[in-house]
């Protein structure tokens, strides 16, 4: 039977985050990404406040806009669950392609174009994420120079999360999704190509025509994409709720959640940033979108933080001693947290902030 009361021991607040012990420092200790068993500690000194940290674990940072160039998607982090990758296209795909190994998520962090599917085209620009599952065949066709997404490529399902008693309306409602009406250009002059990768491999399909020639569809198995501006976060004026509350869409053994613009808590004894923690069960992975990350220095729209299971992360310094001046955040940001861990990339560590780890020091 799974214990349902708190033991408390030595100098501690009466109810987590709220009314922390004078010169303490908070730390959340619990299982399953905020869902399991918890406990409180309450630390003397910052859990970050290291001089030195020898060895492979530590916090990492990445300029994810420094990793692709040519178009391509680059890899920047991966386990066998999910591959998080960034794509910066710099015209028209001269392909059609279709994901055999699972489904893809794009979070548009810059430009504007459409994106032509089984389904039919879907129009898109910054904040968009579209959910395409396995199997369909697209092609992206950017209208802009300056273009940057964030690939999300996952070996399962992506789904809604189950919102309980929040009711099915929380977070989005599902009238604001979009889905696309088909409008093929039945082309067929000349050779039309379509890449498929199955296995990690790709396969070269030849057509006299463009395979891409969808004139109706029905069910519920389709491309469907929404913007963040439409993400309506939970709050609490007296408690500093979980990330885990903003779980935006989810796929076995890692979530994506959003951020955006919120009130900050206005009860005076509560916290107003986030919690200290240490991954015990979840890798996080954070892409910053627009705004300011004031819980973060030194980072800028496009950059990755990486915080792997183990070891402790939490807000700067600055955040801590400036939570009281802040009515509301002002950041959009996508985050990604894998209950697997997660690999760097030697792309990733060729763009990575090498004293990311040194950015909680006393005189950061």
């Amino acid at each position: 039977m799974e214990q349902i009361f708190a033991l408390t021991k030595g100098n501690f607040a009466a109810q987590a985050h709220v009314g922390l012990p004078e010169g303490t420092f908070e730390e959340e200790h619990g299982r399953d990404g905020f869902f399991g068993r918890v406990s409180h500690l309450y630390h003397a000194h910052p859990p970050t406040g290291w001089t030195r940290i020898e060895g492979p674990l530590r916090p990492h940072a990445i300029n994810t806009l420094e990793l692709a160039a040519n178009g391509e998607p680059v890899t920047f982090l991966y386990n066998d669950d999910v591959a998080l990758k960034l794509t910066r296209p710099q015209a028209a795909m001269a392909y059609s392609y279709r994901n055999a190994d699972g489904d893809d998520l794009y979070f548009i962090h810059r430009g504007t174009g459409t994106i032509e599917t089984d389904f039919g085209p879907l129009a898109y620009e910054p904040g968009d994420y579209i959910v395409i599952p396995r199997g369909t065949t697209y092609r992206l066709l950017p209208a802009t120079a300056d273009n940057a997404y964030l690939l999300i490529e996952s070996k399962t399902e992506i789904r809604l999360p189950d919102k309980g008693m929040l009711g099915r309306n929380a977070l989005f409602d599902a009238g604001v999704i979009q889905t696309p009406t088909p409008a093929p250009s039945l082309k067929a002059d000349g050779e039309w190509e379509l890449r498929v990768k199955r296995c990690g491999e790709i396969t070269k399909i030849f057509y006299p025509f463009d395979p891409i020639d969808t004139v109706g569809w029905k069910g519920d198995l389709t491309v469907w994409k929404f913007n963040v501006r439409d993400f309506r976060p939970v709050t609490s004026h007296r408690y500093h709720l979980p990330p885990s509350v903003h779980t935006t869409v989810l796929a076995r053994n890692f979530v994506v959640c959003t951020f955006v613009p919120r009130p900050l808590e206005t009860d005076p004894d509560a916290l107003k940033v986030p919690f200290f923690h240490r991954n015990i069960d979840f890798d996080e992975v954070i892409f910053y979108h627009a705004g300011d990350f004031f819980s973060r220095d030194g980072i800028a729209p496009g950059m990755v933080t990486f915080h792997p299971q183990g070891i402790h992360h939490g807000p700067h310094p600055k955040a801590l001693l400036n939570q009281g001046k802040k009515a509301h955040t002002d950041e959009y940001a996508v985050m990604v947290d894998t209950r697997n861990p997660l690999k760097l990339t030697p792309e990733a560590e060729a763009v990575e902030w090498k004293d990311y780890w040194a950015s909680w020091g006393a005189h950061a």
